[in-house]
């Protein structure tokens, strides 16, 4: 009899392992780093942040441009009835009756600037590029951050389906026991309801922890732009690998090392710098460039038949001086400073913010491993074996359960919290990603040879 008994629960065992291989087995486990690079590869506000990077290489190519010459010919003293006949031109047949030929006149003409404009429009369009690339570094700094909460919310939902498993599993077994000592009468029935309405409760809980995970999933696929199986991903349970970014610091030093290594402040500066080229320029626009013409003219009707030329044009600023190009420049470098000072407060805000949740979020946890997890097992089990001996009351083994319940959700929160801390604490520091996990942009080596 104890054989047959013992080969049930084997089977019994088997099949609830295929079952669960069924609901579970094809699911594929993520690391952080997989979601990362899955993003990369997929998200479009990246690809448009590489676009912007092109736009301003393009633009720095049109800046370094020299002007084309100019190339003129001319045909005159063209006549339907008499075409230079009878000319008294030395270079020229006198008979009435012969045509000496039409004039010919071949020009060429080169604008040359002056006043140093092209390389001021050279330098201002590297100050552009190179805030562009700085724009990408910092759409990968945001957008990496975003990911990484979506995927700890998604682990968090996955802990919590994990706890609310394990606490139905544990009243099944509780409920099955009650079974046996209510038939023998050591528990009365309103304890054994108690019970049974706690174990549906807890199966509740986990049918809104299943959905929590779905739903934490299709935001995951959202980021991703819903890759194939996306709904199938589930989060590895890896927490960040704490490194020292300076969060042991002065918050002073912390403070002036973030404001070196935000990109987003780079990026105004570089901005504020072209808008400062951009203001000599306009101011240089009052000197006059030069366009010079070189030519040579064949004219069989003028005494001197071959001749050459050469001219200089200069526009002459007597009414407009370029007043308003000048004043326009002087606020776009008043406004791209003034971005750069906001920019500057608001990481300062950001470093002392992420630093205090850092702080905050690694006590916590601490507190949970130094005795508070062990305390809540400790007072579950304690509670559970005093009921079954018939020692404590339903209503103090329904409590120590609930407060175990609490104690765990509040851990995972706190790890969660702690992860995603950390990684607040890297995105206000402007810590750079690994290189080979994060995108880089194409034309850095272009930009490079255009300016030399």
């Amino acid at each position: 009899m104890p054989t047959h008994s013992f080969k049930s629960t084997a089977f019994t065992l088997l099949i609830s392992l295929i079952i669960a291989f069924d609901a579970y087995g094809q699911n594929q486990t993520l690391s952080i780093d997989e979601v990362l690079s899955f993003f990369y590869q997929r998200n479009l506000d990246l690809i448009a942040a590489q676009y912007n990077i092109d736009q301003s290489f393009a633009e720095a190519v049109i800046a370094a441009a020299i002007p084309n010459p100019t190339v003129n010919i001319q045909i005159g003293e063209l006549s339907n009835n008499n075409l230079n006949k009878g000319s008294s031109a030395s270079g020229c047949n006198h008979n009435a009756n012969v045509s000496c030929g039409a004039s010919e006149y071949y020009s060429f003409s080169q604008l040359i600037e002056v006043a140093g404009k092209r390389g001021l429009r050279i330098q201002s369009s590297g100050f552009a590029t190179q805030a562009a690339e700085s724009d990408f570094r910092d759409a990968v700094r945001i957008f990496s951050n975003m990911v990484r909460h979506t995927y700890y919310q998604l682990l968090q939902m996955q802990k919590n389906r994990w706890l609310a498993q394990e606490i139905v599993d544990h009243y099944e077994v509780i409920s099955n026991a009650n079974r046996l000592r209510l038939k023998s009468g050591d528990i009365s029935e309103s304890e054994f309801l108690r019970v049974k309405m706690e174990a549906m409760r807890a199966q509740s809980d986990l049918d809104n922890a299943q959905t929590a995970v779905e739903m934490a999933q299709a935001d995951l696929a959202v980021i991703l732009r819903w890759p194939d199986k996306s709904l199938q991903f589930e989060a590895k349970e890896q927490w960040p690998e704490v490194k020292n970014i300076g969060q042991n610091l002065p918050k002073e030093e912390l403070i002036s090392k973030a404001l070196q290594q935000r990109p987003d402040l780079q990026s105004d500066k570089l901005r504020a710098d072209q808008a400062d080229k951009e203001l000599e320029l306009a101011r240089r626009l009052k000197y006059p460039d030069v366009t010079v013409t070189a030519g040579y003219a064949r004219d069989p009707s003028n005494n001197a038949l071959n001749s050459g030329f050469i001219g200089v044009s200069v526009p002459l600023p007597l009414f407009y001086q370029y007043e308003g190009q000048s004043d326009k420049a002087a606020v776009n470098l008043n406004q791209s400073r003034l971005a750069a000072e906001q920019t500057e407060l608001g990481i300062r805000n950001d470093v002392i913010s992420a630093l205090a949740a850092w702080n905050s979020a690694s006590k916590i946890v601490i507190r949970f491993k130094d005795g508070l997890l062990d305390d809540a097992l400790a007072v579950r089990n304690s509670s559970e074996l005093a009921y079954n001996k018939g020692a404590t009351s339903v209503l103090d083994f329904i409590e120590a359960q609930r407060s175990y319940k609490n104690v765990m959700h509040d851990y995972y929160a706190a790890e969660i919290n702690r992860a995603n801390a950390y990684y607040d604490l890297e995105k206000s520091m402007g810590v750079e990603l690994d290189v080979d996990k994060a995108p880089v942009p194409r034309n850095s080596k272009r930009q490079e040879n255009l300016q030399q």
